[in-house]
């Protein structure tokens, strides 16, 4: 059903190997705050993650996105009120920690490719299945709930 079948954990490790490729060849030096700062965008990303799995567990359907056809309901609750993509806006988040622990403004921009190939190899395809799968009802959550924050 997915135009994509390179699971979206694996576009992140990618990404993430090359944001470390970056940084050590572009190391600035940064004080003690930015530990803090990535650590916060770290847990910030991880509830985000862990939030939108408990809510498709509790909601009893697939987390699987390479599986949506196995989708037995749509889920437009709890962290899924602020975003359509609480997981992949968690992975971004996880990233943009990821840059900053590693001190790199260049490795930072990785997180902008990560968003844009998501958007369009995984996310859009999601979309066009849920459309397909849930009509009106994605259709008209979507118009209310962003795509990603």
């Amino acid at each position: 059903m997915l135009n994509n079948k390179i699971p979206p954990v694996i576009v992140v490790l990618f990404f993430a190997g090359i944001m470390a490729l970056i940084a050590h060849y572009s190391i600035i030096d940064f004080t003690a705050f930015i530990t803090y700062l990535a650590l916060s965008f770290l847990a910030i990303g991880s509830v985000l993650c862990i939030a939108g799995v408990l809510s498709f567990k509790l909601a009893k359907t697939t987390v699987n996105p390479s599986k949506l056809e196995q989708a037995s309901k749509l889920i437009t609750s709890g962290i899924y009120r602020l975003s359509r993509n609480p997981m992949y806006v968690g992975l971004a988040f996880i990233l943009v920690g990821w840059g900053i622990w590693l001190s790199s403004l260049w490795a930072l921009l990785c997180v902008a490719g990560f968003i844009a190939y998501l958007t369009f190899f995984q996310i859009m395809p999601e979309e066009r299945a849920l459309t397909k799968l849930f009509g009106k009802e994605y259709i008209t959550y979507k118009a209310k709930v962003r795509r990603w924050l």
